[in-house]
C-alpha cells in the first residue's frame, strides 16, 4: 500500500506567526484540512493569533477541520458550527452545536463542512468579512503603529 504524502501546496509566509500582530489584520480565515489545523491548535502562538480575533469581535471564517482552532481559542461554547464530521464530538465537547448544513453563520464566526461547500463559504465569508464594524470608542486609546 502505497503511503499518502501530498498533503498541500506549499507558499511564502508575507508575516511569520512570531511577527504577526492580530491587530494588523481585519478578519481571519483558518482553512481546513487536517494537518493545517491538527498542527497549529499544538502552537500556543497560533492559538493566541486566532484567540485575539475573537476577543476583538472580528470576523473569522472556518471551513472543514478549521474549527478545531475555534475549539482550541474557547470561542466555539455556545455556537452553531458546520466542520467536517469527525469534529461533531470535539466540538460538542466544547460546547457549541455541530450543525450538518453547507454554511453556517454564528456572529462573527462563518464555518462549512467540506470542500463541496466552498461556494457557499465563499459567499458568506465575503458578506460577514465586508461587514461595517464599529468604529473605536472615543477617548479610547488606540494602538500605536509599528
Amino acid at each position: 500500500m502505497a503511503e499518502f504524502t501530498e498533503w498541500g501546496d506549499e507558499f511564502p509566509v508575507d508575516v511569520p506567526l512570531d511577527r504577526a500582530d492580530a491587530g494588523d489584520f481585519d478578519a481571519l480565515l483558518q482553512p481546513g484540512g487536517v494537518l493545517s489545523p491538527d498542527t497549529l491548535r499544538m502552537n500556543s502562538a497560533a492559538v493566541a493569533f486566532e484567540k485575539s480575533f475573537f476577543d476583538a469581535g472580528k470576523p473569522v471564517a472556518a471551513i472543514c477541520h478549521g474549527p478545531w482552532m475555534v475549539i482550541e481559542t474557547g470561542a466555539a461554547r455556545g455556537r452553531r458550527i458546520a466542520a467536517w464530521p469527525s469534529l461533531k464530538t470535539d466540538l460538542r465537547n466544547a460546547g457549541a452545536q455541530w450543525t450538518d448544513e453547507e454554511v453556517v453563520v454564528d456572529g462573527n464566526l462563518v464555518s462549512s463542512r467540506n470542500p463541496d461547500d466552498i461556494p457557499a463559504f465563499n459567499r458568506e465569508m465575503i458578506r460577514l468579512f465586508a461587514r461595517p464594524r464599529r468604529a473605536p470608542e472615543a477617548g479610547r486609546a488606540q494602538p500605536s503603529a509599528h
